[in-house]
């Protein structure tokens, strides 16, 4: 009979296939570290996570592919060991801000008030997007910091320092807010200029303010509805603007000519 290996417990599938989990305690905590179909591979798990944990010398960069240890649960467990927090997710420290890893080359970095957000909470990439589940729906990251979906980097936001991994909010300028509108320098001054793509791009008009700008997009809107077209734009949505306002603003606002005009073919 195999003797017992620290670390390691036998387990079984549904089908009655048997494997092998490893987990430790460390500070009074239970830690699940993964597991392995062979035995002795699974006790290599324990082993590395036990050395981890008790040598501060190991660090985050240590980390080689040929590790038994996910590199999720190095990040983890060297977070655990060094600031004394331990988080599922791949979350590392520091005083003013974080990291959330997904390879030892790969990470975002984050403000520290978005700790509880992100350490409650998996990133998934698909397709060059980063999602999370919240509230039984994948939301993308992008708009937690104003970046629509929509969005264009250069033209609608940018990174001040260049690091697109920067998440920090002192990072992220965005330009434009809304749709359909776009910044733009008229003779020495910023104005907002306003399309709306039906067959091609449509100018709607140049506004002084971004409100006025965003209010005429949605007029745009509801004179192609009214005109029969049959396209699911977004309206934009104003926050902190009073009803009465808002309508003042849209009765005031004028767009192309070519709008009123339009008729769907």
């Amino acid at each position: 009979m195999n003797q017992p290996l620290t670390g390691v417990y036998t387990a079984k599938k549904k089908d009655g296939t048997i494997y092998y989990r490893a987990s430790l305690t460390y500070r009074n905590k239970h830690i699940s570290l993964g597991s392995h179909k062979n035995r002795q591979k699974a006790h290599e798990i324990y082993c590395t996570a036990s050395a981890l944990l008790n040598d501060s010398s190991i660090r985050l960069e240590d980390y080689t592919d040929n590790s038994p240890l996910a590199f999720s649960k190095w990040v983890c467990l060297i977070n655990f060991r060094d600031n004394g927090l331990y988080f599922s997710s791949p979350i590392y420290i520091r005083p003013h801000f974080f990291y959330y890893y997904f390879s030892p080359t790969e990470f975002f970095i984050f403000d520290k008030d978005d700790l509880f957000y992100y350490s409650s909470r998996r990133i998934s990439r698909r397709g060059g997007h980063y999602f999370v589940a919240d509230y039984g729906m994948q939301v993308n990251i992008m708009s937690r910091y104003g970046i629509k979906n929509y969005a264009v980097e250069g033209r609608d936001y940018r990174f001040i320092n260049g690091s697109r991994n920067d998440l920090r909010y002192e990072n992220i300028e965005i330009i434009n807010r809304f749709h359909g509108v776009s910044a733009i320098q008229e003779k020495g001054r910023i104005r907002y200029q306003v399309k709306i793509h039906v067959k091609g791009n449509v100018k709607v008009g140049t506004y002084d303010t971004e409100m006025e700008a965003a209010i005429a997009y949605n007029k745009a809107i509801d004179l192609l509805k009214k005109a029969g077209v049959d396209k699911a734009y977004s309206p934009n949505y104003m926050e902190g603007i009073s009803p009465d306002v808002y309508a003042g603003l849209y009765n005031s606002v004028q767009v192309s000519t070519r709008l009123l005009n339009y008729r769907s073919e």
